[in-house]
């Protein structure tokens, strides 16, 4: 027998569950354990979402990354917005902060994993993976419950990461309508969705550095380099990781994607004709619902402050994201070269962020960095980057060019410098440098950084006259995005479409 849920959060370890490196282990535990306490009746009020004298409920689960949780909670206060009821399950591992939404409804989900965090590009490939099993029984157990408490009529769909198949494929089971979020860029979908013919052609795996330039093209303007790739060892995984997001999207009954017409027209027409389900583009989403608060990490405001005081378009905010990591003697040229740009910056240096250091070990910037720098810039463990991007004193970005970075970016108009990573972000820098023509990678792909190079990058984009004309154009793509988040723009249109997609399902 399955007993009905309570309102509100469920109790959960305050420890976050944690992954090897090269294996895991999980232990679900048995299903009395995990099943819930009574609740009292569910709230009935006013109409909404279509649905008469009872709201709608939609279900969402985020895969447990940062640059996942923050569109699916932002895509969450789209919905909520519309008169939806939201319920939020979600992992022990990196578990968002409930008392920051009291208006949803929080539902853990057991994951079993110990150990330390993925780093490493496979480690994260391996863990994405290892959840989907090890959270499906306990998922099955928890939407089950949701299911005969809420009542199957008054449940919308399940919104699930495109990484998370095994929990679309218990929804189906369960008769739940589904759709499926991808929290990257229409043209990385595309690159998934043609992998295999990729493969087939002999561009992956690849064999050598000199087939890295090799142009696709059959995904212009994408190089071999741009694309989604571990190396020969990881090529199977990375293989298995991709063709289960296509599956979850094909399984499912419509694509929600956070980017917009004005910046992805071509890529937005290809899926359409390649997918047999309904796509959504209803980006930038930081527009529809900024400050979702989906934020891992503490935010540290102060420098908002600190930007106040500064001249407009002057100041370069720097941020390498949540998870990407750099080399010691990188993050040393790097501090050095931002130092003798004579530019003022913000700087986001979090803890973890040198490789092989612990995730929470914090960041050391090289002695005499600070005095070399007082009074012209500011280095914080976290920022609020939507705001930051958002103000008048910033005028350049350095990113390491994670979709949701890049919508940001483009959507308050401010240029990029790129230093991509590993997975989406150098297929993202490429449509920076090369489509957009609002920024340009730092230094050679691949080639550890140097001083004097990133010196003359910063110069370039924030002094110089075509970092103006970058500059220029993303104010240009700015005033797209506003267009299309507007009254009849293409992405509040889209929002329609999607909601009325769910209430007929």
């Amino acid at each position: 027998m399955v007993l009905p849920l309570s309102r509100g959060v469920w109790p959960c370890a305050k420890s976050r569950a944690q992954i090897t490196e090269t294996s895991f282990c999980f232990c679900i535990a048995p299903r009395e354990a995990m099943t819930p306490p009574p609740s009292p009746a569910i709230e009935s009020g006013a109409a909404a979402a279509g649905y008469g004298r009872r709201r709608r409920h939609v279900l969402l689960f985020p895969l447990p990354y940062q640059g996942h949780i923050n569109p699916m909670f932002r895509l969450a206060g789209v919905l909520h917005a519309r008169g939806f009821a939201v319920t939020v399950f979600h992992t022990h591992f990196n578990a968002p902060d409930a008392a920051r939404h009291p208006e949803y409804r929080f539902v853990p989900v057991p994951d079993g994993a110990s150990g330390p965090r993925p780093v490493s590009v496979e480690d994260v490939v391996q863990h994405i993976l290892a959840l989907n099993g090890a959270c499906e029984a306990a998922f099955r157990d928890r939407l089950a419950a949701v299911l005969d408490e809420y009542s199957r009529d008054a449940v919308t769909c399940l919104v699930a990461d495109a990484h998370l198949l095994r929990m679309v494929e218990v929804a189906s089971r369960l008769a739940v309508p589904t759709l499926v979020l991808r929290t990257g860029s229409a043209a990385c979908f595309a690159g998934f969705v043609a992998y295999p013919l990729l493969c087939d052609k002999g561009y992956l795996p690849v064999q050598e550095s000199s087939q890295l330039d090799m142009p696709v093209s059959e995904l212009p303007p994408y190089r071999v380099r741009d694309l989604m790739h571990v190396g020969r060892d990881g090529h199977e995984l990375m293989c298995e990781l991709l063709a289960r997001a296509v599956a979850a999207v094909k399984l499912s009954s419509g694509l929600i994607l956070n980017t917009f017409d004005a910046i992805e027209a071509p890529e937005l027409a290809k899926l359409r004709r390649d997918l047999a389900v309904p796509v959504f583009d209803i980006g930038p989403l930081h527009k529809f619902s900024p400050a979702a608060g989906g934020s891992l990490l503490r935010q540290d405001r102060s420098c908002l402050e600190w930007l106040d005081a500064q001249a407009p378009e002057s100041v370069l905010y720097v941020s390498f994201g949540s998870l990407a990591c750099m080399g010691a003697r990188e993050l040393e040229e790097t501090a050095w070269g931002i130092a003798g740009s004579g530019v003022p910056f913000l700087w986001v240096v979090r803890p973890g962020l040198v490789r092989g250091c612990a995730p929470h070990e914090p960041t050391r910037l090289p002695e005499g960095f600070d005095a070399v720098t007082r009074g012209r810039g500011v280095v914080v463990a976290w920022a609020p980057q939507e705001e930051a991007l958002r103000h008048r004193a910033v005028g350049g970005f350095w990113t390491h060019c994670g979709w949701n970075s890049m919508a940001e970016s483009l959507g308050e108009g401010v240029p990029m410098l790129c230093r991509p990573s590993f997975g989406d972000q150098m297929g993202n820098a490429r449509y920076v440098e090369h489509v957009w023509e609002v920024g340009f990678e730092v230094g050679d792909g691949g080639v550890e950084l140097e001083r004097g190079a990133v010196e003359a990058a910063i110069r370039r984009l924030m002094a110089e006259s075509d970092g103006a004309e970058m500059r220029a154009r993303a104010r240009e793509l700015k005033k797209a995005a506003a267009e299309c988040t507007g009254e009849a723009g293409s992405s509040e249109l889209a929002i329609v479409k999607m909601v009325a997609h769910m209430l007929s399902m």
